[in-house]
């Protein structure tokens, strides 16, 4: 089985990702898919993975305090957990009406 990465690219890999350059430079510079770049990387230990950044929240209450609404009016919510927060708006505007 050949070998992706001779000592010496492996060596220059982990310099150039640890002196600052991207995974995507990397990948450009050694021509090799940014995944595989990756994976050797994390294979020798030095990769950092980027912070996740979280998602925004979203207007307006969430699904499950809609349904908690809504069974507070006295409908049973069973069977409508996939309906849309739209549609569980629109039946809660109805029931309390």
């Amino acid at each position: 089985m050949a070998e992706n990465y001779t000592s010496e690219q492996t060596q220059e890999l982990i310099t150039q990702y640890t002196g600052g350059l991207s995974v995507e430079e990397l990948a450009t510079a050694f021509d090799k898919p940014v995944r595989s770049i990756r994976s050797k990387l994390v294979r020798e230990g030095v990769y950092i993975a980027a912070p996740r950044t979280k998602a925004a929240k979203q207007d307006g209450p969430t699904k499950k305090e809609l349904l908690r609404e809504l069974e507070a009016h006295g409908v049973v919510v069973d069977g409508l957990e996939g309906a849309t927060k739209e549609a569980i708006a629109r039946i809660i505007a109805v029931v309390a009406n």
